[in-house]
């Protein structure tokens, strides 16, 4: 059994992770901050589904209060220290910047403050795809150039991946930071697109389609992203497991124990395909208006899972449709309550 502290835990992704943890055993000290960046009752209905685990203690607080990360873990020092927590969104950057460097830099350097200290076996990051930016060379590689970030956002994640690499090199904390790619599922984000357009087409109001449509992600499945930050958490960074095969480039640095890789699920959807399963799964089509491509957004997104696939042996497999329809369901039966 090993005990994990895991931030961000009312989260749409740390609130699922730390759910499959507590049912494979293990135990759980969450954190979060429970921010108004979107509807908080949300994130008290995730935390109300994980207080019943025996295993599970809860702690409320900023990450930018390195007095309430330390209270966390010292409910239980954490072998494992997995790290969710952030102010996400890519547009909202563009309104509260000030958000991201405080929670984004300043949080994130109290969690790296944090694993110095308590010298952890394993120090996981959440990071994203967003800063490749506006990559050409496609899908996107974990060893590719990613020094143009569009957005604060993109920026903030970039700059917590050095400074954890430099923490790394420092004081030889093993380190994983995982990029994660366009993440949907039940208990998801109401500020994405998968409960924004369900609403509006169960409202009778028309959605907004940005970039004319013509945009693409690499829509991932929650199940899948938790499937894989299980399997990351026993792929410890270190020389000997380097990666030595034809045709894959390991992102283990020469200086530290640091390594990024991709989680997503290697096969781009087109935004109208994917309106289109939305609308199949609701059994109603969307009023659709058409708008030109937002400040800080990109033409699309394109994982490279090979990396992923052969220190895990996982390949994300669950389809945009079994995806989408087992969203539906759960946002049908949500919104009713």
């Amino acid at each position: 059994m090993t005990h994990f502290l895991v931030t961000g835990t009312a989260g749409f992704i740390g609130f699922h992770l730390a759910r499959r943890l507590l049912a494979d055993g293990h135990t759980v000290t969450g954190f979060d901050g429970m921010t108004p960046y979107y509807d908080v009752r949300l994130k008290a209905q995730r935390l109300a589904l994980l207080e019943p685990h025996d295993g599970f203690r809860q702690v409320t607080g900023r990450l930018e209060d390195r007095a309430a990360l330390d209270a966390a873990a010292a409910l239980k020092e954490p072998d494992v220290i997995l790290h969710l927590a952030a102010q996400a969104g890519v547009r909202y950057s563009l309104e509260n910047p000030g958000a991201y460097v405080e929670s984004n830099l300043v949080g994130s350097w109290n969690v790296l403050e944090l694993a110095r200290a308590l010298q952890p076996k394993h120090l996981l990051l959440a990071s994203t795809s967003s800063i490749y930016g506006a990559n050409e060379k496609v899908p996107f590689a974990e060893a590719d150039r990613a020094d143009e970030p569009m957005t604060l956002y993109a920026a903030s994640k970039k700059s917590m991946e050095l400074m954890a690499h430099s923490y790394a090199h420092l004081y030889g904390v093993p380190t994983t930071a995982f990029r994660f790619f366009t993440v949907y599922g039940p208990w998801g984000r109401p500020d994405m697109a998968p409960i924004k357009f369900s609403d509006a087409i169960l409202s009778g109001r028309p959605i907004d389609v940005y970039g004319e449509g013509g945009m693409s992600r690499d829509f991932t499945y929650i199940d899948d992203i938790v499937e894989a930050i299980v399997r990351l958490v026993d792929v410890v960074p270190r020389e000997d497991g380097r990666v030595t095969a034809p045709g894959i480039i390991d992102t283990l640095s020469a200086g530290a124990p640091f390594r990024t890789v991709n989680i997503g699920g290697g096969q781009p959807v087109g935004l109208m395909t994917f309106i289109e399963t939305i609308e199949k799964a609701l059994g109603r089509p969307a009023t659709r208006n058409y708008m030109p491509m937002q400040p800080g957004d990109v033409p699309r997104t394109f994982a490279s899972t090979d990396l992923l696939t052969h220190l895990t042996g996982f390949v994300p497999r669950v389809s945009l449709e079994d995806g989408i329809a087992a969203f539906a369901a759960w946002y049908r039966e949500w919104r009713a309550h």
